[in-house]
């Protein structure tokens, strides 16, 4: 792999597009497992728009205003130490965003509790690689890649969602060359990257298994 397409592949799958390509293919493609089948095209549609306007938009400003601050010196956050605060920040948005899902959008909260929950699963690993920053590098390309596959997997086990095998085997397939993408950019060893996939597996597996 060239380092070019390296780069091309870790800014399109960036971790915070990871929320909205998740709950892409959950909305098309399962749209029961969230209680939203009777929503039209067009409502569902609407609604992934809000969903990346709060998981990649808003944190994807702040994160431009650190960098254009000085806070940062590059969008890419190679220096763990200027990891910390974007991703606890982001965190906290996600955190905020879960508790609008969850009890101010009432006919969401009803509707489709389970957006609110895969959400917050996602700020609890977006809180916890801010908190592993503090110490050690995590890759975060892939906790956010490993929470798609994780609650992708757990809804297919939980809910026989067999139609979700070929998004489940195309996500697997993006999860590795994904992570090869990361060790040509020499951005993660091969220990930090395992360890993302691992906490993104985890956090998404026990929010589908216990909580949805």
């Amino acid at each position: 792999m060239s380092t070019r397409v390296a780069k091309f592949l870790s800014i399109v799958f960036h971790p915070l597009l990871m929320p909205t390509l998740l709950f892409g293919i959950l909305l098309y493609l399962a749209p029961g497992v969230l209680g939203v089948d009777a929503f039209t095209g067009t409502l569902r549609a609407s609604l992934l728009v809000l969903l990346f306007i709060g998981t990649f938009g808003v944190p994807a400003l702040l994160i431009y205003y650190l960098y254009r601050s000085g806070f940062l010196s590059s969008l890419h956050m190679d220096d763990r130490q200027e990891r910390r605060v974007p991703y606890l920040l982001t965190g906290l948005i996600y955190t905020f965003l879960t508790f609008l899902f969850a009890f101010r959008m009432q006919l969401i909260s009803v509707v489709a509790p389970e957006i609110a929950i895969l959400l917050g699963s996602t700020a609890v690993s977006v809180l916890l690689v801010g908190i592993i920053s503090l110490f050690w590098k995590i890759s975060a390309h892939s906790v956010g890649i490993g929470g798609v596959v994780g609650t992708l997997a757990g809804v297919m086990l939980k809910f026989s969602q067999t139609d979700l095998f070929m998004a489940l085997l195309a996500v697997i397939i993006l999860a590795g060359v994904l992570a090869s993408a990361r060790l040509q950019l020499n951005a993660h060893t091969p220990g930090q990257i395992g360890a993302g996939l691992a906490l993104g597996l985890t956090i998404s597996l026990i929010a589908v298994l216990w909580l949805v």
